[in-house]
This record gives C-alpha cells, sequence and structure tokens, in this order.
C-alpha cells in the first residue's frame, strides 16, 4: 500500500519513511506544501500523512481539493496544537484522522492500520513466525508447533510484541507502555507475573524462549540465537 508522507521537517520526515518502510509500505516523501496537491494526483496514494503547519502555510487549507479527488487518499494530519477546536476545524475540513506531536510510532502505525480499513484497501496481515511459533495478526490467533495456544487478551498483545521485536531486548518501561498502554511504573510486578504465563505456554517448545536480561529486560529468542550468543 502507498502512502504519501508530507512535513517540512527533513529529520521528522526521513523518520517516518524509514520507519513505515520497514513496516512493508510503499512510501512517498514530500516536503514543500505548494507540491502536494501534484504529488498526490501524480502518486495516487491510498493514505496521505500530512504534517499540519508548513512554516506559515496550514496545509488544511488544501484538504478540500485532495478529498474532491477521485480516489482521494484517506488523509492523517500530524499536528503539534493540541487543542479540541483545532482537531475539530481539521476534520471538519476534511482530514480522516488526527494525531497530535509527540507521538508514539505504534500509535501511528495503527491509526494507519484503521484507515487502511475504512478505505476498504486490502492489507495484508502478514503471519509472524518465530521458530515453531505462529502468530495471524488478523484472526488473533497464535500457534505453537500447529497447536493453537489459549491466550487472554494481554498475554496475545505481549506475546505479538515480543514476537514482531524478536532477538530483540524490550525494557519493562517499553511492554508496560505497548501492552497496557501505560507510561507510568505501576509499582506492582504485574509484567512479571505476565511474562512467566507466557513462559509457562511456551514450555512445550525446546527452541524458543523468553529470556531474561537483568537490568536490561526481556528477549524472545530462539534455541539458534541463544546457541551463537
Amino acid at each position: 500500500m502507498k502512502i504519501l508522507i508530507a512535513d517540512d521537517e527533513a529529520p521528522l520526515l526521513r523518520f517516518l519513511s524509514r520507519g513505515l518502510s520497514a513496516e512493508g509500505y510503499e512510501c512517498v516523501e514530500e516536503s514543500a506544501l505548494h507540491n502536494l496537491v501534484t504529488r498526490i494526483k501524480q502518486e495516487a496514494p491510498a493514505i496521505a500523512v500530512l504534517d499540519r503547519m508548513f512554516g506559515d502555510e496550514d496545509s488544511v487549507e488544501l484538504l478540500s481539493t485532495i478529498k474532491a479527488m477521485p480516489n482521494a487518499p484517506m488523509v492523517l494530519l500530524l499536528t503539534a496544537v493540541d487543542e479540541v477546536k483545532e482537531r475539530v476545524h481539521g476534520l471538519k475540513l476534511g482530514a480522516d484522522d488526527y494525531l497530535c506531536k509527540p507521538f508514539d510510532f505504534d500509535e501511528l502505525l495503527a491509526r494507519i492500520t484503521a484507515l487502511s480499513r475504512r478505505a476498504n484497501v486490502m492489507v495484508e496481515a502478514p503471519t509472524l513466525q518465530i521458530g515453531p511459533l505462529k502468530i495471524d495478526e488478523e484472526s488473533r490467533i497464535a500457534m505453537l508447533n500447529n497447536e493453537e495456544l489459549t491466550l487472554t487478551k494481554l498475554e496475545y498483545d505481549m506475546l505479538y510484541y515480543f514476537a514482531e521485536n524478536a532477538e530483540k531486548v524490550l525494557s519493562r518501561e517499553r511492554i508496560l507502555s505497548r501492552v497496557w498502554r501505560s507510561h507510568s511504573d505501576p509499582l506492582t510486578n504485574v509484567v512479571d507475573v505476565y511474562i512467566s504465563r507466557l513462559r509457562q505456554k511456551l514450555s512445550s517448545a525446546d527452541d524458543i524462549a523468553i529470556e531474561t536480561l537483568r537490568g536490561n529486560g526481556y528477549r524472545l529468542s530462539t534455541k539458534k540465537a541463544q546457541t551463537s550468543n
């Protein structure tokens, strides 16, 4: 699926382009507001991620033109203006969603996925496979050695987060932020409890495990990776 990213801040533009490309999207970059309508006509993206302000120019002034195009893209506005009346103004003028800066990249991905569904764009939900573990994102089913795991919502969310970051160390803070949507320490061992539950459910496989790296966090690792460490 093609996404056009328009922002006059070069570092953010490159960051978003690299990040979304790594997730499998075809990205087109645009840094000049006066080129935006032409680029959308040329590229025909399914989604346009559009920064609200380009210097003194407000991109919402182009929304009516963009949304009047045949096969107009869904528009996700990025803005540093976190005021309800401004968000409402942008949505009334044609934006399909709004995301305030600074934002979490995972939230950006979730909003893009939601916009894709609203636009009836077929987005392949890839099956993650880590050794004997297979996870289907669309059905939210996890299979281990070809047998379905019985998981609660939080257990699934945590396992999926580990799987999409296999062999990477995830801190307690990152896990709390992603799985519990919390940005503060709950002063409990809730992460450890859920790690223990997942370890029990993965125990039938000898070649995959959640490792503890003291002082750093946790990592979903395969036997091959563990042997090479």
